[in-house]
């Protein structure tokens, strides 16, 4: 087959086929139980095969450029698994120090009762991860654009440093998406996802994926099975048809983002904007060279005046919301929610200061968001 064109894999990949009936859509197939005899797969929730979930990761392993994927019950849960599986007692994880919150909280609190090394960079450049590196470094792992910094770390780079030194890499695309970055074109080893995010984009589903060539994603599989990270098929279906429109989505919610964010960038009362497609970022021109789209998530600091709690208490039409990605606009502050797990002295360390909001943008007319910001901030004047 020729290759799709991103809205065509989104609406036709990972379709299971209505052989009985010919509806439009996927049927669901609830059962936890399956034949044994005489079949070629032996079939259970727990395995990650059952007809949604096996369909499912098709359609999430051509939006990645992947041989294979895996779905999982959270993105948690597919970062967890992967680490598992590519680390052991006595191995050693470079891993970047601009990065989700939960991640850094397993990394802390789990990594080491399995006899598992770690060292966080002290930067996100190339250089930070090679000097990290030691005899026993399995595996690098890196988030760009990062949670909620906007940080960006070159794939490129990263992806040729671990296969010089016989390392794995892997990275968290949740905030860029298949839509506005393809990792494995650059070379990284495997790619994982909060599904939760992007993915189901309705904020009404909690799910993670991992994907990779055929032979990383059986050896993920092995420890997953394991741990009984799957997910339920009615979510698997509800995913699977939330994805159809994930191309549509996310182009819209990049395209509101960049208008947001240039709106911001010049507003008097917000002192710093972070967002990767503004020519003022650090790492413009990067992020330009490996993404096709800038992406719909931005973070921001109100000037030191204005209560950035009280400020989101007076939003009307964005919502203050503990994730992230869904079609309507959000916004949190990293340091009470994402990242309230870190000490403040590691938040200072990495930049998360006390104002900064991270900022979701959704489908809405961005003239009616930015009516809504404005008023928002005549309020707490």
């Amino acid at each position: 087959m020729k290759k799709l064109g991103l809205n065509t894999i989104c609406t036709h990949v990972g379709e299971v086929k209505d052989e009985q009936f010919k509806g439009a859509v996927s049927p669901m197939y609830l059962s936890s139980s399956y034949e044994f005899l005489d079949v070629d797969v032996k079939r259970y929730p727990r395995y990650f095969n059952t007809p949604n979930q096996e369909f499912l990761s098709k359609k999430i392993a051509a939006l990645e450029h992947a041989e294979d994927a895996i779905i999982f019950g959270s993105g948690m849960a597919a970062i967890s698994t992967m680490f598992l599986a590519f680390l052991q007692k006595g191995d050693h994880l470079v891993v970047q120090n601009t990065l989700y919150g939960g991640t850094v909280n397993f990394i802390k609190e789990e990594l080491p009762k399995y006899g598992i090394e770690f060292t966080f960079t002290n930067g996100y450049k190339v250089e930070d991860f090679e000097n990290a590196i030691q005899s026993n470094t399995k595996l690098i792992h890196i988030e760009t654009p990062s949670n909620p910094l906007m940080t960006i770390t070159d794939i490129k780079a990263i992806a040729e440093l671990g296969k010089s030194r016989n390392v794995h890499t892997s990275i968290d695309n949740t905030f860029a998406s298949p839509v506005n970055q393809n990792p494995l074109d650059f070379g990284i080893d495997m790619v994982m996802h909060s599904a939760t995010k992007y993915f189901g984009g309705h904020s009404d589903i909690c799910a993670g994926a991992v994907a990779s060539t055929s032979e990383h994603i059986e050896r993920i599989w092995n420890v997953g099975k394991n741990l009984g990270g799957s997910l339920s098929d009615m979510t698997v279906w509800m995913l699977e048809r939330s994805m159809k429109t994930l191309g549509l989505r996310v182009k819209a919610q990049t395209k509101n983002a960049m208008k947001l964010a240039k709106w911001l960038n010049k507003h008097p009362k917000v002192s710093k904007v972070y967002y990767p497609g503004l020519k003022s970022h650090p790492e413009y021109k990067l992020a330009k060279s490996q993404m096709k789209g800038f992406g719909a998530m931005l973070s921001f600091e109100l000037t030191d005046d204005l209560d950035s709690y009280n400020f989101q208490k007076h939003l009307k039409l964005i919502k203050s919301s503990m994730s992230l990605a869904g079609i309507e606009s959000t916004v949190i502050s990293p340091h009470l929610t994402s990242h309230a797990l870190l000490t403040q002295e590691e938040r200072d360390n990495v930049g998360i200061s006390d104002q900064l909001i991270r900022f979701s943008v959704g489908i809405e007319s961005t003239k009616d968001i930015k009516e809504d910001i404005e008023q928002a901030i005549q309020k707490v004047i």
